[in-house]
């Protein structure tokens, strides 16, 4: 059983300014030459709080596949005599208030940038923020940040892509709120169809989500929130800048946040400390090094996701499906909680060398180790008798899952305008788990899980994780006056996984894989290559047009818990491989930016997850599936206050292999819609400013789809919406920017379903929900569970710099 629990600024007097076309500048500083002043599984799927995986980190350093939009340069709220104002700020390079950004890389990259973000609660995860992208829908289970949610882009999940912070792996989509607080990003770019060479990406066939964060200031500082809202939510949020430090060219900020609240549907109450550190320094000569640190604490309810059934029954009648707030109930809320602690390390390093080369380095580090616990009542006595014991808890305890990394590229500047790169990307990821369980207290809580543990009172446990070699070269030409851009990259994988367990040792043996029954364990491991090419060319045609065209391979492989947990015994899932073909036309000017990008992806050995409850999955390879079809994106620019945007997909997914399912019988879905794949995507926004006022609201559709291999069940499209008001006040004292915002979603109430937790064979699967262990499961089967959009919330936020 495969589980899922779990702007620098320039130092010195700016000596010269050149604005382009109004849109962006470049600065020069002494000893400087002209450069934009730029702001700047998942948790494993292998274990099941979902805990960090190895997704895969962006190099930090800027890379020729990232986006390369030139910023502007950002001025402090309090001047001074050698503060230049510069009215083109980086709003000339977003439409639609932000939810929107003026791109040239060579690939597809859909942005929101920080004016939008500051619009919203701060509560928002990177998920909440790019709803209203046109390549995603997104399903988030809460109102209050304490879990991120689900994608699904293109056909794919977020399981398929590279989450990230600052070049670094993040935690899973589900646990996004974890690695860093909203008002510490800067944007959130997603590339739904590319992942740039020196990317070490493990999961890309999706694209790469990449979350930027603060910049430490150049003047001591710093910014507090503090948030009210419904169902008992508060929150406090503190930032403070330490300002250059002496003349050392080193600047740091340090943030706290503490949040509370319960859950929306059923008892549960879910709390959050969490803690964001950035420290910047630079150098006359070009050269930069970043660390950002977070730690991360949180205890929740595990949902309850609700099956069809479930969901049409709250809809007609009110009975929901949430936790129960009775002790002696199996379904008590604080027999479901999750508890986990997490700590997320990026450092990444750029240092200009002589005879025209450059260095760059990144390391990371996660480390967490938490628990989930679950009812575990047993029906009967081993005799047969009715059980009549105390009631049970049962743990997934995560001693400890870590990951470290580091990228390295060196870079040569061959001539004016070729740039080649080599490097090395190394990764070790490795996790260590066990399932223990014991009486629940009388007062309906769990036990401790690691007295438990200490006292092998335990049913097995697993350790597991794999080690990646990855080498790459890659170069980028630019030619007639930069209008042309050329990449070409090619990277080698090499990955060994490995799994050790105290189950399943019966001596099967897998294809490709060595085991040895040792010790009591079996061991296994397996040696895989990955051949990854690509090639990407933009043109310019002029100020306003350009076109580009972007090929290559991307894969994603099972993570620690997929190769190992499987009920049949060790089980090394073949990795997933696409083909990727992009052809893209953007176009702006004072009035608008516009986007379209046409796509087609070949996937072969598609890994798909059922969902089993309580946060546990079953990963299956359903074959191979084709999905084409185009991204359009529009924004106008401010017109009298006004800042419109709009969006939509159309996706045609199709399945291309037949199924066997754990049966035996062969499931004919050749030729039919892939599941999780809708049609049709839309999303509107509109943004008004005038003076201090501002708001934003916001519409998305996602069409119906397929969530079942057999085409037998479905989920209805669905409308979601948010709205933001607020308004920023004069200075006073030593408030520098005191604002009150409200913000509201779900306006409506809609009782929607927002998307599958997984994927099913077919609609009678009775796999695909937690029962109870005190009661049995009706002969019908259950088919699918879903994340339901929560009930109107309301959340009030008085804020200010200082």
């Amino acid at each position: 059983m495969t589980h899922f629990c779990r702007t620098p600024g320039l130092r010195g007097r700016l000596q010269a300014m050149t604005c382009l076309a109004g849109v962006f500048c470049i600065v020069t500083a002494p000893g400087q030459g002209a450069r934009a002043a730029t702001p700047h599984q998942y948790r494993h799927a292998s274990n099941p709080a979902g805990r960090p995986a190895a997704t895969t980190p962006r190099a930090a350093a800027p890379t020729t596949r990232a986006p390369i939009v030139p910023r502007p340069v950002v001025v402090a709220r309090a001047a001074t005599a050698e503060d230049i104002s510069v009215t083109s700020s980086r709003q000339a390079l977003n439409g639609g208030g932000g939810m929107m950004r003026l791109e040239t890389a060579p690939h597809a990259v859909q942005t929101v940038a920080k004016e939008y973000i500051d619009m919203r609660a701060p509560t928002s995860t990177a998920l909440d923020l790019i709803k209203n992208l046109p390549s995603v829908s997104v399903s988030t289970p809460d109102t209050a940040g304490m879990q991120g949610g689900m994608i699904q882009v293109r056909g794919l999940t977020d399981l398929d892509m590279g989450l990230m912070v600052d070049g670094a792996p993040a935690a899973a989509a589900k646990y996004m709120a974890e690695d860093i607080d909203s008002e510490n990003l800067e944007e959130v770019n997603v590339a739904p169809g590319s992942s740039a060479t020196d990317l070490p990406v493990m999961s890309a066939a999706g694209g790469v989500m990449d979350e930027r964060s603060h910049t430490a200031a150049q003047k001591f500082g710093g910014l507090m929130d503090f948030s009210y809202g419904t169902n008992n939510l508060s929150r406090e949020f503190l930032r403070l800048e330490s300002g250059e430090i002496g003349h050392s060219g080193v600047r740091s900020y340090i943030s706290f946040s503490n949040t509370h609240n319960r859950s929306w549907m059923g008892a549960g109450i879910n709390e959050r400390r969490h803690l964001d550190f950035g420290l910047q320094k630079d150098w006359q000569n070009g050269s930069t090094a970043r660390l950002f640190l977070s730690w991360n604490n949180e205890n929740f309810t595990i949902d309850n996701y609700p099956t069809a059934q479930e969901f049409y029954q709250y809809k007609h009648t009110g009975q929901g499906w949430g936790r129960s707030a009775d002790p002696r109930n199996d379904n008590y809320w604080e027999n479901s909680k999750d508890h986990w602690n997490q700590v997320f390390l990026t450092a990444p390093v750029h240092i200009v060398l002589p005879a025209r080369l450059s260095l760059d380095l990144q390391p990371y580090y996660t480390f967490g180790q938490g628990w989930d616990a679950a009812p575990a009542n047993p029906i009967s006595n081993a005799d047969g008798t009715p059980y009549s014991g105390p009631n049970q808890t049962s743990f997934f305890l995560q001693n400890d899952t870590r990951g470290v990394g580091v990228v390295t590229k060196l870079n040569y500047q061959i001539d004016p305008h070729n740039v080649f790169s080599v490097g090395y990307w190394y990764e070790n990821t490795y996790t260590n788990q066990s399932y223990p369980s014991g009486n629940t207290r009388a007062n309906g809580n769990p036990p401790s899980p690691w007295y438990l543990y200490k006292t092998g009172d335990f049913t097995f446990g697993q350790n597991a994780g794999y080690e990646i070699h990855s080498l790459f070269v890659q170069d980028t030409a630019k030619y007639l006056q930069d209008r042309l851009v050329i990449h070409a990259g090619f990277k080698f994988a090499m990955i060994n996984s490995w799994t050790a367990s105290f189950a399943n040792i019966d001596g099967t043996k897998v294809k490709g894989s060595v085991c040895d029954n040792s010790d009591n364990f079996q061991h296994c491991s397996n040696n895989r290559t990955e051949p990854l090419p690509q090639l990407s060319i933009g043109y310019t045609f002029n100020e306003h047009h350009q076109i580009y065209i972007n090929a290559e391979g991307d894969y994603r492989q099972p993570s620690a818990v997929d190769m190992g947990w499987l009920p049949s015994g060790p089980n090394f899932l073949k990795n997933q491989y696409s083909i990727k073909e992009e052809l893209g036309y953007r176009y702006h000017d004072k009035y608008i930016i516009a986007d379209l990008s046409l796509f087609n992806y070949n996937v072969t050995n598609r890994i798909v997850n059922q969902y089993i409850g309580m946060n546990s999955f079953l990963p299956m390879s359903i074959g191979n599936q084709t999905m084409r079809g185009f991204d359009a994106m529009i924004s106008g620019r401010s017109i009298h206050g006004f800042s419109p945007y709009a969006s939509f997909e159309y996706l045609h997914a199709t399945q291309d292999s037949n199924v066997m399912d754990p049966d035996g019988t062969l499931i004919h879905s050749k030729g039919t819609q892939a599941v999780m794949a809708p049609r049709v995507m839309a999303n509107f926004g509109l943004t008004y400013t005038y003076k201090g006022f501002f708001a934003n609201g916001s519409l998305h559709y996602t069409g119906p789809q397929s969530v079942s291999i057999a085409g037998d069940q479905r989920m209805p499209g669905f409308v979601t919406n948010t709205l933001s008001l607020g308004y920023h006040f004069p200075a006073f004292l030593f408030a520098k920017s005191p604002t009150f915002r409200l913000n509201f979603t779900n306006l409506t109430g809609s009782i929607v379903r927002t998307g599958p937790m997984g994927v099913v064979y077919r609609g009678s699967d009775l796999n695909s929900h937690y029962v109870y262990s005190g009661s049995n499961a009706p002969a019908l089967g259950y088919g699918n569970s879903f994340m339901v959009e929560p009930r109107f919330s309301m959340t009030g936020t008085v804020s200010t710099a200082f």
